[in-house]
């Protein structure tokens, strides 16, 4: 069975700040028409070919999921991560997530696995940038 793209939905406070951060913040390119305040929607970003991130007002959300509670801000369920070719590449990419509003939660450093760093967007979701080792 094939599933692409994959859509991955995080629940969001303000719709018009997230477009801008994910628009500016990370380079990605919206997906659909835009509605009358400007933003597609649903409000959607191809990350690559397979993966698309869906971010849905918390009411909307609700809606989805139920009885099921929402992790709070600060406590997080799963980290997204996104490849950079090289550390200046990963540097280069955090600096802009930062620029665009994300707070940088671990600053990025050389580690066993690859040169990492992670940033939290504006409703908290963490993304981790990793330039595997040579």
């Amino acid at each position: 069975m094939w599933y692409a793209p994959v859509v991955v939905s995080l629940p969001i406070a303000d719709r018009p700040a997230s477009y801008r951060f994910y628009r500016d913040g990370l380079g990605l390119d919206a997906v659909g028409e835009p509605a009358e305040d400007g933003v597609p929607e649903p409000l959607q970003f191809a990350v690559n070919d397979g993966l698309r991130v869906m971010l849905v007002p918390t009411g909307g959300f609700g809606w989805v999921i139920g009885t099921h509670e929402v992790a709070p801000r600060g406590q997080s369920e799963c980290v997204l991560s996104l490849p950079a070719a090289t550390p200046e590449e990963a540097n280069r990419l955090i600096e802009r997530a930062r620029a665009a509003g994300a707070e940088v939660v671990v600053e990025p450093e050389q580690r066993p696995w690859g040169y990492t760093g992670a940033f939290a967007d504006p409703d908290g979701h963490l993304w981790m940038v990793v330039a595997e080792p040579a």
